[in-house]
């Protein structure tokens, strides 16, 4: 499980891009990179990074499922994952 306040620190990033998209969408329009460039840096969904739902962890993400291959891992094994098996040949 990650930190809390990383966890936090992504939602408030998230909000920031929903509130200035309209705007940058209009500032890139008009190609006026100066007043690109004076938004705040966290308004840019660059910046954004893929987290898992369940444990918060950034690395080994699934983006079919929206989870880390960890958490993916011990749903499927317990069944929690419609349509998802484990294989064997």
């Amino acid at each position: 499980m990650s930190k809390v306040s990383w966890i936090e620190r992504d939602k408030r990033k998230r909000d920031t891009v929903k509130k200035y998209a309209v705007l940058r969408a209009e500032l890139k329009a008009k190609k006026d990179y100066a007043a690109l460039a004076k938004l705040p840096r966290d308004a840019s969904p660059a910046r954004l990074v893929n987290r898992c739902r369940v444990t918060g962890r950034r690395r080994a993400f699934l983006r079919k499922f929206g989870i880390s291959r960890l958490a993916f891992r011990e749903m499927a094994l317990a069944g929690l994952i419609p349509g998802v098996t484990k294989s064997s040949w």
